[in-house]
């Protein structure tokens, strides 16, 4: 797979909420292969809709969005499907389904709905399915029932369905929720191995400043006015603006020579 030019370009970019209210922008926005965006911002500050509306579950309010170079508005599921990956902030699986079923499911976003044709799966399939499940540490739950798994389980095993589509743009809401701290630095490492790999790009959706200052190439901070700022990581993460972001005081300190976001004095 190789792709030259932005997997992302949204120009006068404006993000609502999905009931209409503006909750940022305008601003413009670029992201290219090998690169990791972390996005950070308070509750509520439009995260999730953000990446949505790039998963083109929302149409945008405003601006000129492309994705891989086409315009949202002229790409059907089926193109969107093999352009980009969203993992939800729940990743729930369909009924009955152990984990490599689960994770074969991302193989052909067509037969989402259709699990009887997992028989017809190719062999080719199920090794990429096995394979992924291998990176994210779960392949020794692969014929566990999916109702069987832990929180934290089936969180990893959504990861392993969003690799196994390799898609170009991989989008997550939040994917360290439900995981421990072994498995959230796992996880970020993985994502940035993962683009400086391969031609595609992360955007993720992630509460852990330290994390995402430690991992990602690149952030988009939200403020608490609506007001954006986008680019390399630790630019944006400036301890001043992350602190108006997340509406209580950040100072930045270096514990082995890795950035770490502390509070501040007082929080209450």
């Amino acid at each position: 797979m190789s792709r030259t030019g932005p997997l992302v370009e949204w120009r006068d970019a404006v993000v609502h909420a999905p009931d209409g209210r503006r909750l940022f922008g305008p601003f413009d926005w670029v992201v290219e292969p090998g690169e990791f965006w972390c996005l950070v911002g308070a509750n509520g500050a439009g995260k999730s809709s953000l990446l949505a509306t790039v998963a083109g579950l929302i149409t945008p309010p405003a601006g000129r969005l492309s994705i891989a170079g086409r315009p949202i508005e002229a790409c059907d599921i089926a193109t969107l499907a093999s352009l980009r990956g969203l993992l939800p902030q729940s990743f729930e699986a369909p009924f009955g389904l152990d984990a490599l079923q689960t994770v074969m499911l991302a193989r052909d976003p067509l037969r989402r709905l259709l699990p009887r044709r997992l028989l017809g799966d190719s062999a080719a399939d199920r090794s990429a399915a096995l394979a992924a499940l291998a990176r994210l540490g779960v392949d020794g739950l692969a014929l566990r029932d999916m109702g069987t798994l832990s929180g934290g389980e089936r969180q990893r095993v959504g990861l392993a369905s969003l690799l196994a589509q390799q898609p170009l743009l991989h989008l997550l809401d939040e994917p360290l929720a439900h995981l421990d701290m072994r498995h959230q630095v796992a996880a970020m490492r993985l994502f940035a191995d993962l683009v400086a790999a391969e031609p595609v790009a992360v955007v993720a959706a992630i509460h852990d400043v330290s994390l995402a200052a430690r991992h990602a190439s690149h952030a988009l901070l939200i403020g608490s006015r609506g007001e954006v700022s986008a680019g390399p990581v630790d630019a944006v993460l400036e301890p001043d603006a992350v602190s108006d972001a997340l509406g209580f005081p950040i100072r930045r300190i270096l514990v082995d020579g890795a950035p770490t976001y502390v509070p501040a004095g007082d929080t209450t």
